[in-house]
């Protein structure tokens, strides 16, 4: 009877099906377990970024392994709604003030930083054999989460821009803390705690989390209407409603952990076999470009010490190409001008995040025409 047959391969479907997603619910459990261990271990050990490295190295494993999940565009918009409100809620008030204080040096030295990052981008492209807006992107001296979140939505391969931003990050920590160690004679330990979050449950019931979170939801829902717009939207609310005591972001810990790991894993479950033997290739040349800007940006440092009248750690601090949070932290360890760094990074990370697009779009037609 043909009803028979019929019957045993649907039921063969649905076993299959079944046994489909457990393999993929256990594919989950496995990732936010190992995302969540590794991201601890190296919150601990000081790594930078290591919210966002620990899923993404997870993820990337995974995937390489031949992993079948992956993170839905939705949660990525909203991790990139929470960086949003994460940046915004650095700009305070005491931040414009120094940026209005000195509101030429900030400018100027944002524009030199944004001038050597098109040069070292524009190079990366010519002899580097990378992607002209993928090399944009990689090379953006803004903050590394920001830079990442807005190349998906330019169509840059997200992979390689990541690895690109956080060889440049770990970079920038490693000269910054030499730099500190032999200007200032002082050891650098980097110390996490310097710089947290609020705690989730000391905040459960907090009017302000539910006003944050209805500020997250808006903006990314009004960001799809807008280039980059998940990231932008939510950023550009969180400052008019913060600087104007309208909305105190409250941001905890657990919140930048879930918004880390989903960007982290959003990218590196898309990492396969291929992608990794490209980016290993390519590892030199991202190297090269980052410790190429370093001494840029640290050469620019020279002027703006000279200009200020501020020792070269402070200037140095302030003009390296990015890492608000870590650069502040080293400021903070070797009594450098807090003000001065928190608010050139500041302003340079705001100012990168509204003409990156710009200035990835001219680094790909530039380096292709040429």
């Amino acid at each position: 009877m043909p009803l028979v047959p019929a019957v045993m391969f649907k039921c063969k479907g649905v076993w299959m099906s079944m046994c489909m997603d457990k393999s993929q619910l256990c594919q989950w459990l496995i990732f936010v377990l190992t995302a969540y261990i590794f991201g601890y271990v190296l919150e601990q050990a000081a790594i930078p970024a290591a919210l966002l490295l620990g899923p993404m190295v997870c993820a990337i494993v995974m995937g390489v392994c031949g992993a079948t999940i992956r993170v839905p565009k939705i949660c990525f918009r909203y991790g990139q709604g929470l960086v949003g409100l994460l940046i915004a809620n650095t700009i305070t008030l005491q931040v414009l003030t120094q940026v209005l204080t000195q509101w030429e040096l900030m400018l100027c030295t944002t524009l030199v930083t944004l001038l050597l990052s098109v040069v070292v981008g524009i190079l990366t492209v010519r002899f580097g054999r990378l992607p002209g807006t993928t090399a944009a992107w990689g090379t953006s001296p803004g903050g590394a989460a920001a830079m990442v979140a807005m190349a998906e939505d330019y169509g840059a391969d997200t992979r390689v821009v990541a690895t690109m931003q956080y060889i440049r990050v770990i970079c920038v920590i490693l000269m910054a803390a030499l730099v500190s160690h032999l200007l200032s004679g002082k050891a650098f330990v980097l110390n996490n705690n310097l710089i947290s979050p609020s705690s989730f449950w000391s905040q459960a019931i907090s009017i302000n989390m539910l006003l944050t979170i209805t500020v997250l939801v808006i903006g990314v829902w009004l960001g799809r209407f807008v280039p980059a717009g998940s990231l932008l939207v939510p950023l550009i609310l969180g400052v008019v409603l913060h600087l104007f005591g309208l909305v105190q972001l409250v941001l905890p810990h657990e919140f930048i952990v879930v918004a880390y790991g989903l960007l982290g894993g959003y990218i590196g479950l898309r990492f396969n076999r291929e992608t990794l033997r490209y980016v290993m290739y390519a590892m030199p040349v991202m190297i090269s470009a980052s410790m190429f800007l370093i001494i840029l940006c640290g050469l620019s440092a020279l002027g703006v010490s000279y200009w200020t009248g501020e020792d070269y750690l402070s200037a140095y601090l302030a003009t390296s190409p990015g890492g608000l949070d870590s650069l502040s932290i080293i400021a903070l360890d070797v009594h450098a001008n807090v003000g001065l760094v928190v608010a050139m990074q500041s302003l340079r990370l705001f100012t990168v995040v509204l003409v990156g697009p710009l200035l990835a779009k001219f680094i790909a037609r530039f380096a292709i025409s040429s």
